[in-house]
């Protein structure tokens, strides 16, 4: 079979290597499609993501689909929750599986992700998808998992007014999944032209570029929830000032360098409630196939370029650049 492996800062490298074998409570699946994600762009840009360094030759990819290839569910399409909690910690004991510190996570640390044409995956993550749902759409539904996730931690409700701090994949699925849920995108920012195109189309009423002045109204814009979903401290910054007091602020971007800092009189004198958004929860996944089933969350626009793995050096300077928005590789 062929893998990817990322070897280094910038080094990739494509490897025949021997079969994989399917383990007890495991599946073989051939994949499909793997979508590129804002942290595969850390791996090959730091050679590493948060606290985790590269420690030897990782496959990347988490965002995946494929074809059951063993067992009773063979020929069968999935969605794959890539997250493996351990299910004895008191972390999964206290319903937080998501947040579990001995579970693994596909193209992260020591366990190798997607970008291969075949691996060996807990049948209990593998989701089936409808036949209304293509491939490379099905790479968007774990990054729309993790944004209903945010939106579960940022309360939002019919008739929420929200602001959206970055627009790549997942800034622009909070955005209809807001509208999903009834809550209305007063503002998104992007530096990116085509990004701003993109969350206007996904329903933002306001698309501006965070450097404009139009971005810092004195008074702020009175919004009920804020979404960070950049990575930067400007992009916090612009979402602590944007919503009212007594509002809330869910972080879901990754900063370079491991690193976010804001000013902290503006948050207290509002008394703001700060959230972190850790990636999904179980069920996240199987929502986030039901609202892509029945179109309430169109998934296919958000896809920019397809690619085989053979051409994974485009594939990646496509993220590296963000020339576009969901880069899907097809192994």
């Amino acid at each position: 079979m062929k893998a990817l492996r990322l070897h280094g800062v910038g080094d990739l490298r494509l490897h025949e290597e021997p079969e994989v074998a399917a383990r007890e409570g495991e599946l073989l699946i051939d994949v499909t499609a793997v979508g590129l994600c804002g942290s595969d762009r850390h791996w090959v840009t730091e050679g590493a993501i948060g606290d985790a360094a590269l420690e030897r030759p990782l496959v990347l990819g988490h965002e995946f689909a494929g074809v059951i290839a063993s067992g009773s569910r063979a020929g069968q399409r999935v969605a794959l929750d890539p997250a493996v909690p351990c299910d004895n910690c008191t972390v999964c004991a206290a319903g937080l599986p998501h947040l579990c510190p001995e579970g693994s996570f596909a193209g992260h640390g020591r366990t190798d992700g997607a970008l291969r044409t075949r691996l060996a995956w807990p049948e209990r993550l593998a989701h089936p998808l409808p036949d209304a749902l293509g491939d490379p759409e099905a790479t968007l539904l774990e990054p729309l998992g993790v944004a209903l996730h945010a939106l579960d931690l940022g309360h939002v409700r019919d008739g929420t007014k929200a602001g959206v701090f970055g627009c790549g994949p997942i800034g622009l699925l909070l955005i209809r999944a807001l509208a999903a849920q009834g809550a209305e995108t007063v503002v998104a920012t992007d530096p990116l032209p085509h990004r701003r195109a993109a969350a206007r189309a996904s329903g933002a009423a306001r698309a501006i570029d965070p450097g404009s002045v139009e971005a810092a109204p004195p008074g702020g814009l009175g919004i009920d929830v804020a979404f960070e979903a950049a990575g930067t401290d400007g992009a916090l910054a612009d979402a602590i000032d944007a919503v009212r007091p007594g509002g809330r602020v869910v972080v879901v971007g990754i900063p370079d360098g491991d690193h976010t800092s804001f000013v902290a009189s503006t948050a207290r004198r509002k008394g703001l409630t700060l959230l972190l958004c850790r990636r999904m929860e179980p069920a996240d996944l199987p929502r986030a196939i039901r609202l892509a089933e029945s179109s309430a969350v169109d998934l296919g626009s958000l896809v920019g370029e397809r690619h085989p793995l053979d051409g994974w050096g485009d594939a990646f300077a496509a993220l590296v650049e963000r020339r576009t928005l969901k880069v899907v590789i097809e192994p």
